[in-house]
């Protein structure tokens, strides 16, 4: 008799969150087949406070804990898991309380951060440990932010979760770190797998502030059950939660409906940010690596945590601030859809300017189509007149960049990749795949468009048994969600 099996995905992005319920039909046995279906859904934005850019992690609590009762009062679930972006963290005092509410990492903090860390340990040691690129808002630069200013906060803190961890800890009351998280902080040795003393004891961090590692997949990496006091209705305590890739993109890599005996394939996690790489076993931590200032991060499977080598670029952020701004010029009377602004991009004329997506410039809020016109005119471009014509320029940009960084990847593994499978909510975006086909020329696999959500919740039926492994549950998405081809040159 047909058992299906239910797990719910609680996955934060930086616009919105939402709990999903995650279906195996037949239970993941073979012939089965897996479904979604969005439980909640809530935004999720930053609130400023004084000269401090925060979280309302307390707001998205409730939401949590509505979806996980709308679903619970409806079905039985097998298990629990979050997953979020990477790099920021609560700190937690000697109770276990929260010391306040986290900071975004667009918060200026980490200003000057990098300039003053490497004075006391080089980037290029820093890299050669960590295998993490350089970017300001890292946890690293977030936690020298703190030491170095002598932070009343990080004196009082007992231990330090990151965002995944700390909703789990909610959920649970248990502290733990997941694999795929900590590797995003730039702090943890990409060879060990554990936490660097070089660089904890440049910035003045203990490593006793970190809770213990676990792999997704693993059986230990079941963290324990909902608290009562988190179900009104009791409906989902004792639920299993299950600590997955808590970075989203390593949850989304799990979802990638790749088949390896085809040949090496690429991934793009396209969404507020455009994260491009590959799945490997051993990171990489040459010189040229280095340069390139290309990223391992911890990923899902291989017995101790594969490693997405990837580039973390700007994605369609620069396209939802430019839609903000023009939404706020025009008083809240016309707020562009992004299908709309795709139908526009298509009809304006190609090829008026390239940006240097990776500009300091376009990584802060704040009249980005200002910092557009800025861009031009710095770099001796045409200047994009009408709404179209900016949302082109910047599709154009992004899959320029991606032509780029495929170069890099295949320069540094010695690879040539076969096929570029477009994840994520990006992947809706037919002329941002297209454009990425011609850029790449390479093949171009988009979906699914909830990938997070789907890796989150194959890695929890691994935990608990009802999958065997990565592949299975990539064969599983292939077989349920067939993604959509874009040929290089194929015209649109």
């Amino acid at each position: 008799m047909p058992t299906d099996k239910h797990y719910l995905a609680i996955d934060l992005g930086a616009e919105s969150g939402r709990v999903m319920l995650g279906t195996l039909s037949d239970g993941g046995r073979e012939g089965a087949g897996i479904k979604l279906t969005e439980i909640h859904r809530f935004p999720n934005i930053p609130v400023q406070l004084g000269n401090s850019l925060h979280w309302d992690i307390l707001r998205l609590w409730h939401e949590i804990k509505t979806g996980i009762n709308k679903a619970a009062a409806s079905h039985d679930i097998a298990g629990i898991a979050v997953d979020t972006w990477g790099v920021d963290f609560g700190l937690l005092d000697s109770t276990g309380q929260l010391l306040g509410n986290p900071v975004c990492y667009r918060d200026p903090r980490t200003e000057k951060m990098p300039e003053a860390l490497f004075s006391r340990l080089s980037q290029q040691k820093i890299y050669s440990i960590t295998g993490i690129q350089t970017m300001s808002l890292n946890t690293l630069f977030q936690l020298a932010a703190l030491s170095f200013n002598n932070s009343p906060q990080l004196h009082a803190a007992k231990n330090i979760l990151f965002l995944p961890d700390l909703i789990t800890y909610f959920l649970t009351g248990t502290m733990g770190t997941d694999y795929t998280i900590a590797s995003t902080s730039q702090m943890l040795d990409a060879r060990t797998r554990q936490w660097s003393p070089d660089v904890l004891n440049a910035i003045g961090i203990s490593a006793s502030l970190f809770a213990p590692i676990s792999i997704p997949g693993e059986k230990n990496s079941i963290r324990g059950t909902v608290l009562p006091a988190v179900n009104e209705k009791l409906a989902a305590a004792n639920t299993p939660v299950i600590a997955v890739g808590g970075h989203d993109t390593a949850s989304a890599v799990a979802a990638v409906p790749a088949d390896s005996s085809k040949g090496d394939w690429l991934y793009l996690s396209s969404g507020t940010w455009s994260l491009l790489g590959a799945e490997i076993d051993e990171p990489v931590l040459t010189e040229k690596a280095a340069q390139y200032n290309i990223t391992n991060e911890g990923g899902i499977g291989g017995g101790g945590g594969k490693i997405r080598l990837l580039k973390n670029l700007a994605g369609l952020w620069l396209l939802q601030e430019c839609r903000r701004e023009w939404a706020r010029e025009a008083g809240g009377e016309t707020e562009y859809d992004y299908a709309t602004l795709t139908q526009m991009a298509e009809s304006a004329e190609p090829h008026i300017a390239l940006l240097d997506v990776q500009d300091p410039a376009f990584s802060t809020p704040g009249n980005m189509p200002g910092k557009i016109i800025a861009h031009c005119t710095r770099t001796h471009q045409r200047v994009p007149q009408t709404h179209g014509e900016f949302a082109r320029v910047i599709l154009e940009s992004l899959a320029a960049s991606y032509a780029k960084v495929v170069q890099m990847l295949e320069e540094i593994t010695g690879k040539r990749f076969k096929t570029l499978h477009i994840v994520g909510g990006g992947s809706q975006n037919n002329l941002l795949n297209q454009l990425a086909a011609d850029a790449t020329n390479l093949p171009v696999l988009a979906g699914p468009v909830e990938a997070t959500a789907l890796g989150n919740i194959i890695t929890q039926a691994i935990t608990t048994g009802a999958l065997p492994d990565i592949a299975a549950g990539r064969a599983l998405v292939a077989k349920s969600l067939a993604a959509r081809p874009f040929e290089p040159g194929a015209k649109r």
